[in-house]
């Protein structure tokens, strides 16, 4: 049985970014995060990094209004990144980032 969500819903993201890569990744980071601030339905938006020996460990955690508002901000950011010419897997990949991504919800 799926659950059905109609309450908020928190995107929580995990990276693991080598040393050399962090700069990189940080600066395109600091867009979305300045981006997803902006629009309806973001009521947080927080970014955290840990050293970790030769890599460095970075977590987002966007919690949005609802399951709505957070689809109507993916669609309004992959316009943007198609715009722009941006793939986000190919950048990660070019990097060597590694991602573990997720949905949830509040229970």
């Amino acid at each position: 049985m799926a659950l059905q969500i109609s309450g908020p819903v928190f995107r929580i993201d995990k990276f693991a970014v080598p040393a050399e890569a962090l700069p990189a990744f940080m600066k395109r980071l600091r867009w979305i995060d300045q981006a997803l601030a902006a629009l309806p339905g973001c009521r947080q938006n927080c970014v955290m990094t840990e050293r970790s020996g030769s890599e460095f460990n970075v977590a987002t955690l966007v919690e949005w209004a609802s399951p709505e508002a957070m689809a109507a901000a993916r669609a309004q950011i992959s316009r943007h990144y198609a715009e722009e010419g941006f793939d986000p897997t190919e950048f990660m990949k070019r990097l060597g980032v590694r991602a573990d991504m997720g949905l949830f919800a509040g229970v």
